[in-house]
C-alpha cells in the first residue's frame, strides 16, 4: 500500500540510480557541515522536502502548493544561510587533485602563481622563533600559504614584504607590538603581511580549550590550503593546523618536520608531474 502511494511498487534500475544519487548528495552535504551551526537548518529542509513528496504523492493539492511555495522561495534564503558553507565547499572542490593537476595548474602558470618554496634557513627561523614564543608565552599566529591565492587576507593587514627572520617574527608578535594583533603571512623566505585578519571556523565542535587564534586559524585552513603555525599564549603550546585539523606540537624538531615534510611531499608531488608532462 505504502509503495503504491509513493509511486515505487516497480522501480527500475534508473529509479535505483536516482535514489543513489540523491542518498549520495545527502551524505556528502551532511558531512559537509556536520559540527557546524547549519546542521538543524538542513535537517529542517529535509523533513520540509520529505513533506513536500509525501503530499504530493498523496494529492494534497494545498499542502503540497504551500510546501512548494515556501521550499521555493526559500532556495533563495538558503544561499545566503549557507554562504560560508557554500563557499568552504567550493574551495574544497577547487582544491582536488584532478582540478589542480590540471586546469588549475595551467591557470596558474598563465598568471604566474604556484606553490613558492620555503628555505631550510626560514624554516629554521620560524621554529626557532616560535620555539622562543613558547617559552616567553607569546601568542602568535603565522600563515604559510601553499597555492591558493591569499590576497584577500592580505588585504586585511600591513604589508612589510621582509626577510624571514626569529627576531622580526618575535618582535611582530611582541605584545606591546602596534602589529601583534592578528596573522603574520609568510610566503616563501618573506613576511608578507602582519595584522592580518583570518577567517574563524563556524564549527561548534572545537574544543573549549583553543582560543580565538585556533579558531581562526581552522577557519582559514578550512577555506583554503594554507597552514598555519599557532602559539598559545595562555599555555605556551604550539599547534600546526592543515586541512582543519589541529596536531599538538611536542617539540621543535616536530614543528620542523611538519613544515618541511610537506614541503617535501608538495616538491616530490612536482617532479612527478613534471615527469608525466615529459613523457
Amino acid at each position: 500500500m505504502v509503495l503504491d502511494i509513493l509511486g515505487f511498487l516497480h522501480p527500475s534500475w534508473v529509479d535505483m540510480l536516482d535514489i543513489l544519487v540523491v542518498a549520495l548528495i545527502i551524505y556528502v552535504i551532511f558531512r559537509w557541515i556536520r559540527g557546524t551551526s547549519a546542521m538543524n537548518i538542513f535537517i529542517a529542509i529535509i523533513i520540509l522536502f520529505l513533506i513536500r513528496i509525501l503530499a504530493g504523492a498523496m494529492e494534497m493539492k494545498m499542502l503540497s502548493s504551500l510546501m512548494g511555495t515556501v521550499i521555493d522561495v526559500g532556495a533563495v534564503a538558503l544561499v545566503v544561510i549557507f554562504q560560508p558553507e557554500i563557499r568552504q565547499f567550493l574551495n574544497r572542490v577547487g582544491r582536488s587533485a584532478s582540478f589542480r593537476v590540471g586546469v588549475r595548474g595551467f591557470v596558474g602558470r598563465l598568471l604566474g602563481r604556484g606553490a613558492v618554496e620555503v628555505g631550510d634557513d626560514t624554516v629554521t627561523e620560524l621554529v626557532e622563533a616560535c620555539r622562543t614564543m613558547s617559552q616567553e608565552l607569546t601568542g602568535a599566529l603565522i600563515v604559510l600559504p601553499r597555492k591558493d591565492d591569499l590576497d584577500r587576507i592580505l588585504q586585511t593587514g600591513d604589508i612589510l614584504d621582509a626577510k624571514v627572520s626569529r627576531r622580526l617574527i618575535e618582535n611582530l608578535f611582541f605584545k606591546n607590538s602596534p602589529l601583534h594583533d592578528g596573522a603574520v603571512v609568510v610566503r616563501g623566505d618573506k613576511i608578507v603581511a602582519a595584522r592580518c585578519t583570518l577567517p574563524v571556523t563556524s564549527r561548534t565542535d572545537i574544543p573549549a580549550n583553543f582560543g580565538m587564534r585556533h579558531k581562526a586559524a581552522i577557519g582559514l585552513s578550512e577555506e583554503s590550503d594554507a597552514e598555519v603555525i599557532v602559539v598559545s599564549e595562555q599555555t605556551g603550546r604550539i599547534s600546526f593546523v592543515k586541512e582543519g585539523k589541529v596536531t599538538k606540537v611536542k617539540d621543535p624538531k616536530e614543528l620542523r618536520d611538519l613544515i618541511g615534510g610537506n614541503l617535501a611531499a608538495d616538491e616530490e608531488k612536482a617532479v612527478r608531474q613534471r615527469a608525466k608532462k615529459s613523457r
